[in-house]
């Protein structure tokens, strides 16, 4: 009998990425259009001149300065604990789980790996080009500063710009950026503007960051949004490369059940005897197909009706009589006794 194979999850999963979009209209993918451009040429001036104006410890650097020394959680010591959880939104960790659960669900309903894709393709931005940068700059923080007034710059520091509001800003504005209508991609911008500018001020607060740092942040993770389009093709090239190696291993999977099944009974080889002819060897029957039983009977062995019936015998199953005949010739005519 053959046997269907148990599909298992990762194979429901693939199945589904395999079926037409429901929403086709709703998965346009964003252009570098002249006005990203622009914005683009704008977010990397305004970059460059933050860093230009911490190297040269100008009126932005005495900024910092006089932020730190203002000390904010001693000012407001009764937002402390909100501050200490709110800026848990611009950590990597649980804001990349609660973002890739969001994505993925929508992934699973549009038939298609791309919002996953663009994810992991903005992460892997923020950490290359965020992360040389901190490393690159090596600016202190201000719990580690050496010299008041100086820029902190160059001695092995990783804070500049502020990875909190970057990471704020990519992984909550990725949600913008695949939004599926122009009024939810206006709205969402808004939101991830707000909280991740929250976030970058939590760190002034709490004493962990500059000034400067929140606004090199924020510009890095806009920079990173405002690229993407430029990655597009290459995240379309991924998902058709994983979708190829799942048809891969699909045929592999096949071939190696197909190899797998029993070719049929072994057959036993016997020597030839001596002074004996051989018989004809005969082609191989293959044995009959059970019947199968009719799908509105009960499950269990059923008979057919002639070897449940049992079989009348020959002739008449009464015993013999001398004084009765034969249902099928007439009886003899009695002989009429006197009176």
């Amino acid at each position: 009998m053959r046997t269907e194979r148990k599909l298992t999850r990762l194979d429901r999963v693939f199945a589904r990425l395999d079926r037409e979009p429901e929403r086709p209209a709703l998965l346009a993918v964003p252009e570098m259009s002249r006005h990203r451009i622009a914005l683009f040429a704008g977010t990397l001036a305004f970059y460059l001149a933050i860093v230009w104006a911490v190297l040269i410890s100008s009126w932005l650097v005495r900024l910092d300065w006089q932020v730190m020394f203002f000390r904010p959680y001693q000012q407001w010591p009764e937002i402390h604990a909100f501050v200490d959880y709110y800026v848990v939104l611009g950590q990597r960790g649980p804001t990349a789980v609660m973002v890739a659960a969001w994505l993925g669900w929508r992934s699973w309903r549009q038939h298609t790996l791309r919002p996953l894709l663009a994810l992991g393709a903005s992460l892997l931005l923020l950490n290359v080009t965020v992360g040389a940068a901190k490393y690159g700059m090596g600016r202190l923080g201000p719990h580690y500063a050496t010299t008041i007034g100086s820029n902190e710059m160059w001695l092995g520091g990783d804070i500049f710009p502020s990875g909190h509001t970057a990471n704020a800003v990519v992984t909550w504005g990725i949600l913008a950026y695949l939004a599926s209508t122009p009024r939810a991609r206006r709205w969402l911008s808004a939101l991830m503007a707000v909280t991740s500018l929250g976030v970058g001020m939590s760190t002034v607060y709490l004493g962990t960051h500059w000034l400067s740092d929140v606004l090199l942040g924020w510009a890095a993770g806009l920079l990173i949004l405002l690229a993407l389009p430029w990655f597009e093709p290459l995240i379309t090239r991924a998902e058709a490369w994983i979708l190829g190696l799942r048809d891969r291993w699909y045929a592999r999977r096949g071939s190696e059940d197909a190899t797998s099944r029993p070719a049929g009974p072994p057959v036993i080889l016997t020597p030839p005897v001596p002074g004996r002819e051989e018989a004809p060897s005969r082609e191989p029957v293959a044995s009959p197909r059970t019947t199968r039983a009719p799908a509105h009977l009960a499950p269990g062995p059923h008979t057919a009706r002639s070897d449940r019936m049992p079989v009348t015998p020959a002739g008449s199953r009464r015993p013999p009589h001398a004084d009765r005949h034969p249902r099928s010739t007439a009886p003899a005519a009695r002989p009429l006794s006197g009176g």
